[in-house]
């Protein structure tokens, strides 16, 4: 069985770092590209960045570009999301995803087949 599980979340001040992990169990993540989503509440869940499954190619949401970025170590198979300059309207719960033997950069939620549980992200003003 193949899960993943999120780590780093927290409660932050605004204009401070976060670093978010996640770690895939089950299986190898080389065939896979890997994701981040973002679902504060009452709201659609947001594409937030993703990676391929070779760490070489990565794609970033269009307003959080300059702010976060995405990197992935496959023989720790593990996921990270570094999340700067947080703002706010950052505050949600933050998911990761795997796609299988997606080559690319997807970004629609709709490609990912696997999905953590999530961890709370709470930026204070």
């Amino acid at each position: 069985q193949v899960t993943l599980v999120e780590t780093g979340g927290g409660l932050v001040q605004a204009g401070t770092s976060l670093r978010l992990s996640c770690v895939v169990s089950g299986t190898s993540i080389v065939t896979y590209a890997m994701g981040w989503f973002r679902q504060a509440p009452g709201k659609e869940r947001e594409f937030v960045a993703c990676v391929d499954y070779a760490g070489t190619r990565s794609e970033i949401g269009d307003s959080l570009k300059g702010r976060f970025t995405i990197s992935r170590d496959n023989d720790k198979r593990t996921v990270t999301l570094q999340m700067n300059s947080l703002k706010p309207e950052d505050t949600a719960i933050y998911l990761c995803a795997a796609a299988w033997a997606d080559f690319g950069t997807p970004r629609s939620a709709e490609e990912f087949g696997i999905w953590g549980q999530g961890t709370q992200v709470t930026v204070s003003s």
